[in-house]
């Protein structure tokens, strides 16, 4: 459970110097399913969510809070306690996402490459069939089913490989984008490919001067 204080006075976890905010005005906490609320301490000027005023009240980031009438910040007050546990929740899509298009980028380019290169050696047999069915065709006929016949698999090889050619500059792009959105919600510092789920395991950031609270500990 992680509970912070806040109000006017320093001893509180998270300080707001405003002249409606009471030395203690309210209490912020996280449960351990992750669910956030927020408790007014019998303030002098109330606690308002969305418009309301609350004595207590199951909240999110989202939502507009007032102190009297000086607005609270509620992931920056989370945040003054270390606790990115939010934010790094929200990196479970990013890499979800990340290795669904790798592997979906992947799969297509080996599909598409073995149906170029494949398909036009089926074309002399099919040519001969048009051969025999037709039975003795024109010179000129001959000729082009022969060139097709010749030709398309060198075509099907080329474009295989033009097909192949796209997948390291579309495998490159997505790379590039993740290392900008895979990122520790409070240094910067890129994740590697290390699964969520492992980062979450840590608990923490690795980076000694960071140090960003993930997850709950258990």
């Amino acid at each position: 459970m992680l509970t912070i204080k806040i109000g006017k006075a320093k001893d509180n976890d998270f300080v707001v110097d405003a002249p409606s905010v009471s030395r203690h005005h309210a209490l912020l906490k996280r449960d351990e399913n992750g669910s956030l609320f927020l408790e007014d301490l019998s303030s002098t000027n109330g606690t308002f969510v969305n418009g309301i005023q609350i004595l207590k009240k199951r909240i999110a980031c989202t939502d507009t809070v007032l102190l009297g009438k000086s607005p609270l910040n509620i992931s920056e007050a989370l945040n003054s306690n270390n606790d990115y546990i939010q934010e790094f929740a929200a990196l479970k899509e990013v890499y979800e996402k990340y290795t669904a298009q790798k592997v979906r980028i992947q799969s297509a380019t080996t599909f598409r490459t073995r149906l170029f290169q494949a398909a036009p050696f089926a074309l002399p047999g099919i040519v001969g069939f048009v051969i025999s069915f037709s039975g003795s065709g024109g010179m000129i006929f001959r000729a082009i089913c022969l060139a097709i016949a010749v030709c398309a698999p060198a075509a099907g090889i080329y474009m295989g490989a033009q097909q192949a050619a796209k997948a390291p500059q579309q495998l490159q792009e997505l790379a590039d984008q993740f290392k900008i959105d895979y990122v520790c919600p409070k240094c910067g510092i890129f994740l590697g490919e290390i699964p969520w789920e492992s980062l979450a395991n840590k608990k923490n950031c690795s980076v000694q001067s960071c140090k960003a609270k993930w997850a709950n500990r258990t």
